[in-house]
């Protein structure tokens, strides 16, 4: 096919645009809003094609210059191109097409994105991707469906500054590393308290890694902690330093903050910010009172249930990662918690396991992976709870469990977008579902 004009309409999930070649669906990444291009059909699908961008003729008025200089090449962000507003406003979109396409929740039910505060630096997690050769050490990302790393000397412009002063002097030190081929990966977590490193190692001599780094950890400040990873994701081994990653959250009720702890390696919210912007949205659609119980499905380090547990009856919480079950009880009783509890257990078998024991909740706090969580709605369901609270980070999974609640009498109320992710087209979303009168 030659090419062909095409004029963008709106944004796709998954980061492309869209317009239409001779009336049929065109998804064109890197593409805005209100652009006018030259574009060359790449792909072509019964219902959609795919295409590339030969030259922009006419840039829309939400186009912007890039901050970072990889962009395009490295695959992390996908919209700096587009001004923010712009950004919020097609997440809106997404979230209340895809919920009606799924469910049937009319528009009227998706509120406006509550927008990040900080729209770069924001990041508190990141995984750096190495290529060592003879010709010198490269460290940053994977370029856009490759395994070609693409070099980052500033760092990452959506991380927390005090990860890229950290990855600086981590590339500082392992230019003198002398196995640069078998680090393929180190991350950076950080918190309000510690910022911890994990070394990837696939070599076969830990023991000389681990007194490489011990040797050079005065040089690697900002890093409070750094641990090894060699062989089986399940070893992790600290080689100096302390593995504290705490960060706090406004307990309900009590008027002091929870500290809440995740372990190098864990799982926790990249946006600091905007997890505390999920946790206050939980509580103003929950309407909690008091007296409540409440179940908190794929609770990780008790994240949710743990700031909610000071305002209610009771809590109870349900993950089946071992090491963030661990974290979330040491959490409760750093926190001198005592009404919640935590069960290590997947999400379907957790549920149905309460529920054969007669236990009732009436509030359900889904917090599920991208897959959703289809495998316990069948348990929740048979609890009645008046309320859940579904946080998703997939649109699409989100609509289709909607769509199976609503079969078992649970509409939809309210759904707030969240920018957890600025820059990129993923993002979260809080939605209110309750038992029909």
């Amino acid at each position: 096919m030659a090419d062909v004009m095409i004029t963008i309409e709106k944004l796709a999930f998954g980061g492309s645009g869209i317009g239409r070649v001779d009336g049929k669906i065109c998804f064109v990444p890197f593409s805005c809003p209100g652009d006018e291009l030259l574009v060359r059909v790449m792909e072509e699908k019964r219902s959609y094609l795919t295409a590339s961008i030969v030259d922009v003729v006419c840039p829309s008025p939400h186009r912007i210059t890039p901050v970072c200089p990889l962009f395009g090449n490295c695959g992390g962000c996908d919209w700096q191109h587009i001004d923010y507003a712009c950004q919020i406003g097609a997440k809106r979109q997404i979230v209340a097409e895809t919920l009606w396409r799924g469910a049937r929740v009319t528009d009227e039910h998706v509120a406006s994105t509550v927008a990040s505060p900080q729209q770069y630096g924001y990041r508190s997690r990141v995984q750096f991707k190495l290529f060592g050769s003879s010709e010198g050490l490269k460290i940053g990302f994977f370029r856009a469906g490759s395994h070609y790393v693409e070099d980052a000397p500033l760092g990452c412009p959506i991380a927390l500054p005090v990860i890229n002063q950290a990855l600086q002097r981590l590339r500082d030190v392992l230019t003198s590393f002398p196995e640069p081929a078998k680090i393929p990966q180190i991350n950076i977590d950080c918190a309000e308290q510690g910022v911890v490193s994990i070394i990837h190692y696939i070599g076969s001599d830990p023991e000389r890694v681990m007194s490489f780094f011990r040797e050079r950890l005065a040089e690697l400040a900002p890093l409070t902690g750094l641990f090894l990873r060699a062989g089986s994701k399940s070893i992790l081994r600290k080689i100096c330093g302390d593995g504290t990653l705490n960060y706090s959250l406004p307990s309900l009720g009590s008027g002091a903050d929870c500290l809440i702890g995740f372990r190098p390696g864990g799982f926790s919210q990249v946006n600091l910010t905007q997890n505390r912007a999920v946790l206050e949205l939980i509580r103003t659609l929950a309407g909690f009172g008091g007296d409540e119980t409440v179940l908190d499905l794929y609770c990780g380090n008790g994240n949710f249930s743990l700031p909610v547990a000071c305002g209610v009856r009771a809590v109870a919480g349900i993950e089946e990662y071992a090491d963030s079950i661990a974290a979330a009880v040491d959490n409760a009783s750093c926190n001198g918690i005592g009404n919640a509890e935590f069960i290590c257990c997947n999400a379907a078998g957790g549920v149905k396991r309460l529920a054969d024991q007669g236990r009732t909740f009436d509030v359900v706090i889904l917090d599920p992976p991208r897959a959703g969580a289809a495998e316990a709605l069948p348990e929740i369901c048979r609890m009645k709870p008046r309320k859940i609270l579904y946080v998703s980070c997939d649109p699409n999974t989100l609509a289709r469990d909607c769509g199976r609640l609503a079969l078992a009498g649970y509409g939809v109320q309210a759904c707030i977008p969240v920018d957890m992710f600025p820059q990129t087209y993923h993002l979260e979303s809080v939605t209110l579902l309750e038992q029909a009168a």
